[in-house]
Protein backbone atom coordinates (compact mmCIF):
# COMPACT_ATOMS: atom_id res chain seq x y z
CA UNK A 1 0.00 0.00 0.00
CA UNK A 2 1.35 3.44 -0.95
CA UNK A 3 2.16 5.87 1.84
CA UNK A 4 -0.14 8.90 1.93
CA UNK A 5 0.90 12.42 2.80
CA UNK A 6 -0.58 14.42 5.67
CA UNK A 7 -2.84 16.28 3.27
CA UNK A 8 -4.78 13.14 2.48
CA UNK A 9 -6.70 13.21 5.77
CA UNK A 10 -6.86 9.47 6.07
CA UNK A 11 -7.53 7.25 9.02
CA UNK A 12 -6.63 3.62 9.40
CA UNK A 13 -9.10 1.04 10.55
CA UNK A 14 -8.56 -2.64 11.10
CA UNK A 15 -10.70 -5.67 10.43
CA UNK A 16 -10.05 -8.61 12.68
CA UNK A 17 -11.13 -12.11 11.70
CA UNK A 18 -11.09 -14.63 14.52
CA UNK A 19 -11.64 -18.33 14.88
CA UNK A 20 -15.24 -19.32 15.40
CA UNK A 21 -16.44 -20.48 18.80
CA UNK A 22 -19.45 -22.51 19.76
CA UNK A 23 -21.55 -20.13 21.87
CA UNK A 24 -22.47 -21.15 25.40
CA UNK A 25 -25.70 -19.20 25.29
CA UNK A 26 -27.71 -21.81 23.42
CA UNK A 27 -29.24 -21.24 19.98
CA UNK A 28 -29.16 -17.59 18.96
CA UNK A 29 -31.55 -15.98 16.47
CA UNK A 30 -30.19 -15.61 12.97
CA UNK A 31 -32.17 -12.39 12.37
CA UNK A 32 -33.89 -9.84 14.50
CA UNK A 33 -37.61 -10.50 15.04
CA UNK A 34 -38.80 -7.34 13.26
CA UNK A 35 -36.07 -6.94 10.65
CA UNK A 36 -37.12 -6.46 7.04
CA UNK A 37 -36.74 -9.68 5.09
CA UNK A 38 -34.88 -9.51 1.81
CA UNK A 39 -32.68 -6.58 2.84
CA UNK A 40 -29.35 -7.06 1.13
CA UNK A 41 -26.18 -5.17 0.26
CA UNK A 42 -27.80 -3.37 -2.66
CA UNK A 43 -29.81 -1.10 -0.33
CA UNK A 44 -28.34 -1.76 3.10
CA UNK A 45 -26.48 1.52 3.51
CA UNK A 46 -29.51 3.62 2.52
CA UNK A 47 -31.85 2.46 5.31
CA UNK A 48 -31.07 2.69 9.02
CA UNK A 49 -32.66 2.32 12.44
CA UNK A 50 -31.16 4.52 15.16
CA UNK A 51 -31.72 3.43 18.77
CA UNK A 52 -31.45 6.08 21.50
CA UNK A 53 -31.78 4.78 25.08
CA UNK A 54 -32.83 7.50 27.52
CA UNK A 55 -33.16 7.63 31.28
CA UNK A 56 -34.03 10.94 32.97
CA UNK A 57 -32.85 12.97 29.98
CA UNK A 58 -35.58 15.63 29.98
CA UNK A 59 -32.98 18.39 29.75
CA UNK A 60 -31.58 17.19 26.43
CA UNK A 61 -33.94 14.68 24.79
CA UNK A 62 -35.65 17.23 22.55
CA UNK A 63 -32.30 18.26 21.09
CA UNK A 64 -31.33 14.60 20.66
CA UNK A 65 -34.49 13.81 18.68
CA UNK A 66 -34.19 16.93 16.53
CA UNK A 67 -30.53 16.27 15.73
CA UNK A 68 -31.31 12.68 14.81
CA UNK A 69 -34.20 13.65 12.52
CA UNK A 70 -32.17 16.38 10.79
CA UNK A 71 -28.95 14.40 10.36
CA UNK A 72 -30.52 11.16 9.14
CA UNK A 73 -32.88 12.96 6.74
CA UNK A 74 -29.85 14.32 4.91
CA UNK A 75 -28.02 11.00 4.79
CA UNK A 76 -30.47 8.13 4.26
CA UNK A 77 -33.42 7.36 2.01
CA UNK A 78 -35.34 5.68 4.83
CA UNK A 79 -34.75 5.75 8.57
CA UNK A 80 -36.35 5.53 11.97
CA UNK A 81 -35.38 6.94 15.36
CA UNK A 82 -36.30 4.65 18.25
CA UNK A 83 -36.25 6.41 21.62
CA UNK A 84 -36.32 3.88 24.44
CA UNK A 85 -37.45 5.55 27.66
CA UNK A 86 -36.02 3.32 30.37
CA UNK A 87 -38.54 4.03 33.12
CA UNK A 88 -37.60 7.70 33.53
CA UNK A 89 -39.13 9.48 36.51
CA UNK A 90 -38.81 12.92 34.90
CA UNK A 91 -40.56 14.24 31.77
CA UNK A 92 -38.35 12.47 29.21
CA UNK A 93 -41.16 10.37 27.73
CA UNK A 94 -43.66 13.24 27.83
CA UNK A 95 -41.30 15.48 25.86
CA UNK A 96 -40.71 12.82 23.21
CA UNK A 97 -44.44 12.20 22.91
CA UNK A 98 -45.04 15.91 22.39
CA UNK A 99 -42.43 15.91 19.62
CA UNK A 100 -43.95 13.05 17.62
CA UNK A 101 -46.17 15.27 15.41
CA UNK A 102 -43.08 17.19 14.22
CA UNK A 103 -40.67 14.23 14.30
CA UNK A 104 -42.26 11.94 11.69
CA UNK A 105 -39.58 9.22 11.83
CA UNK A 106 -39.42 8.96 15.62
CA UNK A 107 -41.04 6.30 17.77
CA UNK A 108 -41.26 6.17 21.56
CA UNK A 109 -40.99 2.85 23.38
CA UNK A 110 -41.35 2.93 27.15
CA UNK A 111 -40.17 0.56 29.87
CA UNK A 112 -42.52 0.46 32.82
CA UNK A 113 -39.55 0.43 35.20
CA UNK A 114 -35.87 1.26 34.96
CA UNK A 115 -34.19 -1.87 33.56
CA UNK A 116 -30.77 -0.51 32.71
CA UNK A 117 -28.83 0.74 29.70
CA UNK A 118 -28.24 -2.70 28.21
CA UNK A 119 -31.89 -3.69 28.51
CA UNK A 120 -32.96 -0.46 26.79
CA UNK A 121 -30.57 -1.14 23.92
CA UNK A 122 -31.89 -4.66 23.50
CA UNK A 123 -35.49 -3.40 23.37
CA UNK A 124 -34.49 -0.98 20.63
CA UNK A 125 -32.53 -3.58 18.70
CA UNK A 126 -35.48 -5.97 18.72
CA UNK A 127 -37.82 -3.24 17.48
CA UNK A 128 -35.56 -2.13 14.61
CA UNK A 129 -37.01 -2.39 11.11
CA UNK A 130 -34.13 -1.68 8.74
CA UNK A 131 -31.05 -3.44 7.40
CA UNK A 132 -28.61 -1.32 9.40
CA UNK A 133 -29.07 -0.73 13.12
CA UNK A 134 -27.12 1.98 14.92
CA UNK A 135 -27.22 3.34 18.43
CA UNK A 136 -26.14 6.47 20.23
CA UNK A 137 -26.74 8.09 23.59
CA UNK A 138 -29.25 10.83 24.36
CA UNK A 139 -26.62 13.29 25.60
CA UNK A 140 -25.85 14.71 22.13
CA UNK A 141 -22.09 14.11 22.46
CA UNK A 142 -21.86 12.63 18.95
CA UNK A 143 -22.21 14.28 15.56
CA UNK A 144 -24.69 11.98 13.85
CA UNK A 145 -23.45 12.91 10.38
CA UNK A 146 -20.61 10.54 11.27
CA UNK A 147 -23.09 7.75 10.60
CA UNK A 148 -22.55 8.28 6.85
CA UNK A 149 -19.01 6.83 6.65
CA UNK A 150 -19.93 4.14 9.18
CA UNK A 151 -22.89 3.09 7.03
CA UNK A 152 -20.69 2.98 3.90
CA UNK A 153 -18.23 0.69 5.69
CA UNK A 154 -21.10 -1.62 6.66
CA UNK A 155 -21.33 -2.69 3.01
CA UNK A 156 -17.97 -4.39 3.52
CA UNK A 157 -18.04 -5.27 7.20
CA UNK A 158 -20.94 -6.29 9.49
CA UNK A 159 -19.88 -4.32 12.60
CA UNK A 160 -18.57 -0.76 12.55
CA UNK A 161 -17.30 0.69 15.82
CA UNK A 162 -16.60 4.37 16.31
CA UNK A 163 -13.75 5.63 18.46
CA UNK A 164 -13.80 9.12 19.97
CA UNK A 165 -11.31 11.65 18.63
CA UNK A 166 -10.33 14.45 21.03
CA UNK A 167 -12.68 13.08 23.67
CA UNK A 168 -14.49 15.83 25.62
CA UNK A 169 -15.04 14.00 28.91
CA UNK A 170 -13.33 14.98 32.19
CA UNK A 171 -9.75 13.71 32.55
CA UNK A 172 -10.64 11.25 35.29
CA UNK A 173 -13.27 9.56 33.17
CA UNK A 174 -10.86 9.40 30.23
CA UNK A 175 -8.21 7.83 32.45
CA UNK A 176 -10.55 5.12 33.78
CA UNK A 177 -11.80 4.46 30.25
CA UNK A 178 -8.21 4.00 29.04
CA UNK A 179 -7.56 1.44 31.77
CA UNK A 180 -10.84 -0.37 31.17
CA UNK A 181 -10.20 -0.66 27.44
CA UNK A 182 -6.77 -2.15 28.06
CA UNK A 183 -8.26 -4.66 30.48
CA UNK A 184 -11.04 -5.60 28.05
CA UNK A 185 -8.55 -6.14 25.22
CA UNK A 186 -6.25 -8.18 27.44
CA UNK A 187 -8.81 -10.46 29.09
CA UNK A 188 -11.65 -10.59 26.57
CA UNK A 189 -9.87 -9.90 23.29
CA UNK A 190 -12.27 -7.13 22.26
CA UNK A 191 -9.48 -5.69 20.03
CA UNK A 192 -11.22 -2.30 19.64
CA UNK A 193 -9.61 0.81 21.10
CA UNK A 194 -12.83 2.42 22.46
CA UNK A 195 -15.24 -0.34 23.40
CA UNK A 196 -17.78 1.94 25.09
CA UNK A 197 -18.03 4.48 22.27
CA UNK A 198 -21.78 5.02 21.82
CA UNK A 199 -21.76 5.26 18.05
CA UNK A 200 -21.82 1.82 16.45
CA UNK A 201 -23.48 0.35 13.37
CA UNK A 202 -24.49 -3.29 12.89
CA UNK A 203 -26.00 -5.27 10.07
CA UNK A 204 -29.25 -6.71 11.36
CA UNK A 205 -28.36 -10.31 10.48
CA UNK A 206 -25.29 -10.07 12.73
CA UNK A 207 -26.96 -8.08 15.50
CA UNK A 208 -29.46 -10.90 15.95
CA UNK A 209 -26.59 -13.02 17.25
CA UNK A 210 -25.22 -10.31 19.54
CA UNK A 211 -28.33 -9.29 21.47
CA UNK A 212 -27.05 -8.38 24.94
CA UNK A 213 -27.91 -10.21 28.12
CA UNK A 214 -26.32 -7.54 30.33
CA UNK A 215 -28.72 -4.94 31.70
CA UNK A 216 -26.13 -2.34 32.67
CA UNK A 217 -23.15 -0.55 31.13
CA UNK A 218 -21.22 -3.77 30.45
CA UNK A 219 -23.34 -4.21 27.34
CA UNK A 220 -20.76 -2.88 24.84
CA UNK A 221 -18.02 -5.13 26.18
CA UNK A 222 -20.31 -8.15 26.10
CA UNK A 223 -21.33 -7.54 22.49
CA UNK A 224 -17.77 -6.94 21.26
CA UNK A 225 -16.53 -10.05 23.06
CA UNK A 226 -19.26 -12.17 21.53
CA UNK A 227 -18.52 -10.71 18.09
CA UNK A 228 -14.93 -11.91 18.48
CA UNK A 229 -16.06 -15.32 19.69
CA UNK A 230 -18.36 -15.73 16.70
CA UNK A 231 -15.68 -14.64 14.24
CA UNK A 232 -17.34 -11.47 12.92
CA UNK A 233 -15.34 -8.79 11.17
CA UNK A 234 -15.15 -5.51 13.09
CA UNK A 235 -14.05 -2.18 11.58
CA UNK A 236 -13.13 0.97 13.49
CA UNK A 237 -13.63 4.54 12.34
CA UNK A 238 -12.94 7.87 14.09
CA UNK A 239 -15.95 9.93 15.18
CA UNK A 240 -16.38 13.43 16.55
CA UNK A 241 -16.95 13.86 20.29
CA UNK A 242 -18.57 16.88 21.91
CA UNK A 243 -19.24 18.05 25.46
CA UNK A 244 -22.53 16.88 26.95
CA UNK A 245 -25.29 19.21 25.75
CA UNK A 246 -27.13 19.33 29.08
CA UNK A 247 -28.18 17.21 32.02
CA UNK A 248 -25.98 14.81 33.97
CA UNK A 249 -24.08 11.70 32.93
CA UNK A 250 -25.59 8.43 34.15
CA UNK A 251 -22.14 6.83 34.36
CA UNK A 252 -20.90 7.68 37.85
CA UNK A 253 -17.63 6.68 39.50
CA UNK A 254 -19.63 4.08 41.44
CA UNK A 255 -20.24 2.25 38.16
CA UNK A 256 -16.51 1.68 37.56
CA UNK A 257 -15.92 -1.07 40.16
CA UNK A 258 -19.26 -2.67 39.30
CA UNK A 259 -18.45 -2.84 35.60
CA UNK A 260 -14.89 -4.03 36.29
CA UNK A 261 -16.24 -6.79 38.53
CA UNK A 262 -18.70 -7.75 35.79
CA UNK A 263 -15.82 -7.91 33.31
CA UNK A 264 -13.84 -10.27 35.56
CA UNK A 265 -16.85 -12.52 36.13
CA UNK A 266 -17.57 -12.57 32.41
CA UNK A 267 -13.95 -13.43 31.63
CA UNK A 268 -14.03 -16.28 34.15
CA UNK A 269 -17.28 -17.84 32.98
CA UNK A 270 -17.26 -17.07 29.24
CA UNK A 271 -13.61 -16.80 28.19
CA UNK A 272 -11.18 -18.49 30.58
CA UNK A 273 -13.47 -21.50 31.08
CA UNK A 274 -15.86 -20.82 28.24
CA UNK A 275 -16.39 -22.58 24.93
CA UNK A 276 -13.37 -24.25 23.39
CA UNK A 277 -12.00 -22.36 20.40
CA UNK A 278 -12.01 -24.13 17.07
CA UNK A 279 -8.64 -24.30 15.29
CA UNK A 280 -8.12 -21.06 13.41
CA UNK A 281 -5.42 -18.54 12.73
CA UNK A 282 -6.35 -14.95 13.61
CA UNK A 283 -6.02 -12.58 10.68
CA UNK A 284 -5.94 -8.80 10.76
CA UNK A 285 -6.74 -6.69 7.72
CA UNK A 286 -5.90 -3.01 7.38
CA UNK A 287 -7.23 -0.43 4.96
CA UNK A 288 -7.17 3.30 4.53
CA UNK A 289 -10.36 5.31 4.57
CA UNK A 290 -10.76 8.92 3.48
CA UNK A 291 -11.91 11.03 6.41
CA UNK A 292 -13.71 14.17 5.15
CA UNK A 293 -13.69 17.26 7.33
CA UNK A 294 -17.47 17.38 7.16
CA UNK A 295 -19.90 14.79 5.87
CA UNK A 296 -22.78 16.11 3.82
CA UNK A 297 -25.31 14.92 1.31
CA UNK A 298 -27.47 11.86 1.07
CA UNK A 299 -26.09 8.36 0.80
CA UNK A 300 -26.84 7.50 -2.85
CA UNK A 301 -29.66 5.03 -3.32
CA UNK A 302 -29.50 2.44 -6.09
CA UNK A 303 -32.60 2.01 -8.18
CA UNK A 304 -34.68 -0.92 -7.02
CA UNK A 305 -37.21 -2.79 -9.03
CA UNK A 306 -40.63 -3.14 -7.35
CA UNK A 307 -39.89 -6.78 -6.63
CA UNK A 308 -36.64 -5.92 -4.83
CA UNK A 309 -37.91 -2.96 -2.83
CA UNK A 310 -38.45 -3.82 0.84
CA UNK A 311 -41.99 -3.74 2.15
CA UNK A 312 -41.94 -2.08 5.55
CA UNK A 313 -44.80 -2.17 8.01
CA UNK A 314 -44.00 0.27 10.78
CA UNK A 315 -45.28 -0.39 14.31
CA UNK A 316 -47.24 2.06 16.44
CA UNK A 317 -45.14 5.13 17.24
CA UNK A 318 -45.76 4.99 20.97
CA UNK A 319 -45.53 1.65 22.71
CA UNK A 320 -45.04 0.49 26.23
CA UNK A 321 -43.04 -2.58 27.24
CA UNK A 322 -44.14 -4.11 30.50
Amino acid sequence: MQQSGPEDMVSRFSLGLYGSLTPRYGPLPKILPNAVSGMDAINRSNHISLVIPAYNEAAVIAQAVQEAEDALAGLFDAFEVLVIDDGSNDKTADIVEELLPVAPHTQLIRHGTNRGYGAALRTGFEAAQFGLVAFTDADCQFDLTDLAPLAHLADECPIIVGYRVDRKDPWRRRFFSWGYNRLARLLLGTQVRDVDCALKVFRWEVLGQLLPESHGFFVNTEMMTRARQLGFLVAEHPVTHRPRASGESKVSLREIPRTAAKLLRYWWSNVAFGPKQLPATPTVFQARVALPSRVGGRVPAPALSPSRAPQVVLPARHREVA
